[in-house]
């Protein structure tokens, strides 16, 4: 039995300002079950409000409080830790953190990474690496490899994340996918087993959640490549060519 349906947003159920065919029907689809569907990301270019208003001006229909991002786990991390960070984030996410920075007379005791190109320059990772070598804690809100945009794939902050550990000889907390804890968090009291993912990404999304007991859906959009379901072990639960495919086989085992 499906009790739950954790659902990736960029790649799966659309690229930047372009819904995937018949992804917004589907969802809606979905929602007309007895299911739980909750919007699971690592997006970490822009807040959780502008997030959820892209959605909406691209048809999909959905609540703002059913998104659960890794901005969001990042912030309630700072908060519970008390952390003072220095904060690479990119200018659209940085409301969902409004008064977290580290005072500017202070040393931040931890360094706070998502993508942000505009701060992957030297002299901003070298400030970073400084606080690092002085005991600054490293959280990546995510360490993807790559992401896809309307212009094909783009660089993740992985590569960054790594460079950053790689110098200060130190090893990242990942906060966001493919951590457990994320998606177990997600589901609330509803049992991984009776839970599925749909992502477009092998790893973060589909490794991630079978790690954590779900179901893994990939679907073949957004960052997928051909092959992608061949690189882990155990391989996808299925593979379905789009968002669309992957919710009639849900609303199959439903019936």
């Amino acid at each position: 039995m499906i009790r739950a349906v954790l659902i990736d947003l960029s790649g799966t159920l659309h690229i930047e300002n372009q819904a995937i065919h018949g992804s917004a029907e589907a969802l809606k689809k979905l929602f007309q079950k007895n299911i739980q569907v909750r919007f699971v990301t690592n997006t970490t270019k822009e807040s959780k409000r502008i997030l959820y208003d892209r959605l909406m001006n691209l048809g999909f229909e959905l609540k703002k409080d059913d998104i659960f991002s890794s901005l969001g786990a990042a912030r309630s991390l700072i908060l519970e830790r008390k952390l003072k960070p220095m904060l690479m984030l990119s200018p659209e996410a940085l409301e969902d953190f409004e008064g977290l920075a580290c005072p500017k007379n202070e040393s931040p005791n931890a360094v706070v990474i998502g993508l942000c190109p505009t701060e992957f320059h030297y002299e901003r990772l070298n400030e970073a690496f400084r606080y690092l070598q002085a005991g600054a804690k490293l959280i990546a809100i995510h360490a993807g490899k790559y992401c896809a945009r309307a212009d094909g794939l783009a660089l993740g902050p992985g590569c960054f994340v790594k460079g950053l550990e790689y110098s200060a000889q130190c090893t990242a907390e990942i906060v966001g996918k493919p951590n457990k804890v994320f998606f177990t968090t997600a589901l609330g009291d509803i049992p991984p087993e009776e839970a599925v993912m749909i992502g477009d990404d092998v790893t973060d999304d589909i490794q991630g959640a079978m790690s954590a007991g779900l179901q893994g859906y990939l679907v073949q959009t957004g960052k997928y490549k051909p092959g992608d379901e061949k690189k882990i072990t155990p391989p996808p639960t299925a593979v379905f060519k789009s968002f669309v495919e992957a919710v009639e086989n849900i609303l199959t085992q439903c019936e």
